[in-house]
């Protein structure tokens, strides 16, 4: 029911000024690393860990070794941006800013609970985590300036990457398939109108004394929230449905919302509770449902479409694409199907729908299959359609040349050449920069060996 979560990197702190604390171990925050005029403390390196537990990661001591190495490798790209007199980019960090209050808040269930689990009010996280992500926008784009100073890769380079490494340490590409696609779309509108009556019908129900909860479980078609009786939480404005959303936020509780459409189907909603921009509603999700005649109609038309491709010679699937396929996104390219991540035209295997794939893996190059169902692109688990699928070429697994494969060799070169400067950098700053790193993460097993030369003399 919800849009997916833009997935949030726990971005390293960096941060903010000890505070006073007691942990339950019995240490009192203090600095455990110098870099030159920076420092890290306990209480940083907690924070990490805290923020890593809000957003449902899990740590241990080696997490903390790890997170303790990322913040010394920080500190010496921050020292480095300030050098540079790099600018922070602010819209970045107000929208990361604003991404991981909206998690943490719907992890923990509103303010209240991240100001308790933080022991810490909202505006002073607000403070400390901007902060931070004003850190990680200097990281980054001094990142980007050590980038910058890499000479081109060269079509030599790649030459002489493939003729001197290892055979074995070649990228191997994985199988891909390029295809085209006739779609139609059983009749929405009917179905629709058959959700809306059914709704209606749940919410005079719920009007005349019968309990939301219970409809819920009995009806609703979000599985995640349904054996709650549809409650879905304290939760962000942000991450549902724009329609969600607003239906919920202009509701006072206890109030049932008319229907309310989205990518994911049809809801009626309750709201719960109201704190800012977060709240606490219920909602009882049903989708559009079609029969076994939407099915025979669909099957019917595109079985003739095929035939007609197959046994005319005047008209191309292409061209039936054009005038018959009901998918926007595809048919003025005569049905080409392309990634909707990356605009590829070719898929491997796990980027292919298993619909899809059922239709094609046994096909040769230019068959065409016969009606398949499958889903589109759209709402959180997709729509319902029906196609044929045309195989347009099939690039066997196959270890990577220069001749089919140059793009991707190149590619692999220039980030072998980012990774050598960023560890180039990162050793010459440990050499030449006053670190002091206390004793207690002497076990930790740090992938550089330089910072072994920094630990304190106790």
């Amino acid at each position: 029911m919800t849009k997916r979560f833009i997935s949030l990197a726990i971005l390293l702190a960096l941060c903010c000024g000890a505070f006073a604390q007691k942990y339950p171990n019995g240490l009192i925050d203090k600095t455990v690393a110098v870099i030159g005029s920076e420092a890290i403390t306990i209480s940083d390196l907690e924070q990490e860990v805290q923020t890593m537990r809000a957003s449902g990661m899990s740590s241990d001591r080696n997490i903390r070794c790890e997170i303790m190495e990322q913040l010394l490798e920080a500190k010496l790209y921050l020292m480095q941006a300030r050098l540079d007199s790099l600018k922070i980019n602010h819209d970045m960090v107000e929208s990361q800013l604003s991404q991981r209050l909206d998690q943490i808040r719907t992890q923990l269930g509103g303010d209240e609970n991240v100001e308790i689990y933080f022991n810490k009010p909202i505006f002073k996280l607000r403070q400390e985590w901007r902060q931070q992500f004003e850190d990680m926008s200097l990281i980054q784009q001094e990142q980007q300036e050590i980038a910058k100073n890499i000479p081109d890769v060269t079509p030599y380079d790649v030459k002489k990457y493939v003729d001197t490494v290892d055979v074995s340490s070649l990228p191997v590409v994985p199988v891909k398939y390029k295809m085209s696609h006739i779609c139609v779309y059983p009749d929405r509108e009917a179905a629709a109108m058959a959700v809306k009556e059914r709704l209606l019908d749940l919410r005079e129900r719920i009007i005349n004394g019968e309990k939301f909860a219970t409809l819920a479980r009995l009806y609703s078609e979000d599985p995640g929230s349904s054996r709650k009786g549809g409650e879905l939480g304290m939760a962000s404005r942000s991450i549902f449905w724009p329609s969600f959303s607003d239906a919920a936020m202009a509701l006072k509780p206890g109030v049932i919302s008319q229907i309310v459409e989205t990518p994911d189907g049809f809801h009626i909603i309750e709201v719960l509770e109201k704190k800012g921009d977060m709240f606490n509603a219920r909602h009882i999700l049903i989708k559009p449902k079609y029969t076994s005649a939407d099915r025979e109609k669909a099957f019917a038309r595109l079985d003739s479409l095929r035939s007609l491709i197959v046994d005319s010679t005047d008209v191309t699937f292409d061209m039936a694409a054009r005038f018959y396929s009901e998918d926007l996104p595809t048919r003025t390219n005569g049905g080409q199907m392309a990634d909707v991540n990356t605009g590829s035209a070719y898929f491997e295997i796990d980027q292919l729908k298993p619909q899809d794939y059922k239709a094609i893996q046994d096909l040769a190059e230019g068959e065409i299959s016969q009606p398949i169902e499958s889903l589109d692109n759209e709402g959180r688990d997709g729509n319902l359609v029906y196609k044929i699928v045309r195989l347009d070429k099939v690039v066997p697994a196959h270890t990577a040349t220069i001749e089919t494969d140059y793009t991707e060799l190149l590619n692999n070169v220039q980030q072998m050449k980012q990774n050598q400067a960023i560890a180039d950098f990162i050793d010459n700053k440990i050499k030449e920069t006053y670190i002091v790193i206390d004793p207690m993460f002497k076990e930790c097993q740090f992938d550089r060996a330089g910072w072994e030369a920094k630990f304190r003399k106790d």
